[in-house]
């Protein structure tokens, strides 16, 4: 049975990637030069940050159970949007900017790149604590064969993916606008809330489904996921990289309809 002590290995774990994530956004803030080859080490560390985190979150759910891996991506969100600067660690952020044509295609699609490198490159460092074997959660993980966590129709999972990305993305959009004070706090409680819930039932649908993953972020998911047993190559790309980004692109047309901003950006007069 797990102990607090086992949960202590894995959030000093955390708190160490994070650590070191400050260090390396520290050395790249002096040592680079303002521009876009800067711009690309900052999304590589963010990407590098989530991921290594999200690898030892894994752990946390499997061992000591949702509630307990929630308050965990719920304070670790809100950390990530305090300390990521203009860096996303997500590419349907830029593939939204492209459409709004804040971005080139070629700015963007180097900046994926980097996320991808910063993402998957990560597991070694997260294999050798592992391959320690701290604490008996650990034991086995480094080396032991992946599973693949769609386990619902391939179609139905990637509209899971994309309808909560969706959701997730126009609350982001509305927070954003309405400058709320708590925004960071409020947009982490949606964005982990809807994650659990998807980690759990694949609610949106059908509860009598399991699980997607859940990722919302298809550096996150093919970090994660990629190669595991149970989905193929074309699956992967369907449900995390298709699925996510159409859900994200959505809702920048969305955001902007009248029948939307009516409902959640103005202002009820009050009753007397």
């Amino acid at each position: 049975m797990a102990t607090i002590e086992q949960l202590g290995y894995s959030a000093f774990f955390i708190a160490l990637t994070c650590f070191i994530a400050i260090v390396a956004r520290k050395l790249n803030e002096r040592m680079s030069k303002d521009g876009l080859v800067k711009d690309l080490f900052f999304e590589a560390i963010a990407a590098a940050e989530l991921c290594g985190c999200c690898f030892e979150l894994i752990v946390v759910a499997d061992n000591f159970g949702v509630a307990t891996y929630a308050v965990f991506l719920f304070a670790l969100t809100i950390w990530w949007g305090r300390s990521w600067g203009s860096a996303t660690a997500c590419p349907y952020t830029y593939m939204e900017q492209i459409v709004e044509g804040e971005v080139s295609m070629k700015e963007a699609a180097l900046k994926i790149w980097a996320q991808l490198m910063g993402g998957c490159a990560i597991f070694r460092y997260v294999q050798l604590y592992w391959w320690l074997e701290l604490a008996e959660t650990h034991e086995g993980r480094a080396f032991e064969d992946c599973k693949a966590d769609l386990q619902v129709n391939l179609y139905l999972g990637a509209f899971i993916e994309g309808f909560a990305t969706l959701c997730c993305r126009l609350a982001s959009k509305v927070i954003s606008e309405k400058d709320a004070k708590f925004g960071a706090m409020i947009d982490s409680f949606i964005g982990t809330s809807l994650v659990v819930a998807v980690y759990r039932t694949a609610i949106f649908v059908f509860a009598a489904f399991n699980y997607s993953g859940g990722y919302f972020n298809p550096v996150l998911a093919t970090a994660l996921k990629w190669g595991c047993a149970g989905n193929s190559a074309l699956e992967h790309i369907i449900v995390y990289w298709i699925g996510s980004c159409v859900g994200a692109v959505l809702s920048v047309p969305l955001f902007k309809t009248a029948t939307f901003r009516e409902l959640f950006l103005t202002e009820k007069p009050k009753a007397d």
